[in-house]
């Protein structure tokens, strides 16, 4: 080999190994200050995000956080360039007893506000919110599939709609306490009411700090089927939900 050819491979391998470096600090920082993936786990907010979606969650949308960055390094205090969520909006959030735990619920009480499930009827401040009966609704889940579950269409006071399910008629948080939303914090519920562990579990999730949400929940970039795997592509023209793909989360 000669000395010109040695060279000009030592160059290119230099050049891949930029390219790939420049490619890894682009993609970290887009993860730690524009968006981070995540994949929906369980079926508490159903239907709104199933067990194996695949979203984006826009981390600028509330400012930033301790909880903001990998490993969650404590640096600093309170949010910079704090944004605050609506009522309506679906977050990720740090879990408040285990700040290593990533939760995605909806934000359903500001501070100050006074929660409270009366016979499976969400109120604020003491007013009832607005509810429709919708078309049951059948899971894709194979432990359930076919199963019709009672669908309702939940309006808040701002106007933000969602449908909410009802697997079990005056279920254990159908009726609870009225919570009293602490100053910097918010109260989160899961759509699929009856199969949530949320702020209604005082003892497990309870009131979140304001510092403790990651971002807002955007769009679902990939879906694949409950029980499935995204790595087994062999699968995806039956698995994938192709419907549900570059879906808006609201």
């Amino acid at each position: 080999m000669s000395m010109a050819t040695k060279q000009k491979q030592e160059s290119g391998f230099i050049e891949t190994v930029r390219v790939i470096f420049h490619a890894l600090l682009i993609a970290l920082v887009i993860r730690t200050f524009l968006f981070q993936p995540f994949n929906i786990p369980s079926g508490s907010m159903k239907e709104t995000l199933l067990v194996g979606d695949y979203l984006f969650v826009s981390k600028f949308t509330y400012g930033y956080s301790r909880y903001s960055f990998p490993f969650s390094p404590n640096l600093f205090s309170g949010r910079i360039w704090d944004g605050q969520p609506s009522r309506g909006d679906v977050v990720v959030f740090k879990l408040p007893k285990d700040n290593s735990t990533d939760y995605i619920k909806r934000v359903i009480g500001l501070p100050g506000d006074r929660i409270q499930m009366i016979q499976g009827l969400l109120h604020i401040n003491g007013q009832p919110v607005k509810r429709e009966r919708r078309p049951d609704w059948v899971s894709d889940d194979p432990e359930s599939r076919n199963k019709p579950v009672q669908r309702w269409r939940e309006t808040l006071p701002n106007g933000v709609s969602y449908d909410t399910l009802d697997l079990v008629p005056n279920g254990f948080y159908d009726n609870t306490p009225v919570y009293e939303v602490p100053a910097g914090h918010y109260f989160m519920m899961g759509d699929n009411r009856d199969n949530s562990t949320d702020s209604r579990v005082l003892a497990q999730v309870g009131y979140v700090p304001h510092e403790n949400l990651v971002g807002r929940a955007q769009i679902i970039f990939f879906s694949i089927e409950e029980g499935r795997y995204a790595w087994e592509f062999w699968t995806w023209p039956t698995s994938v939900r192709w419907d549900r793909l570059f879906m808006l989360v609201r």
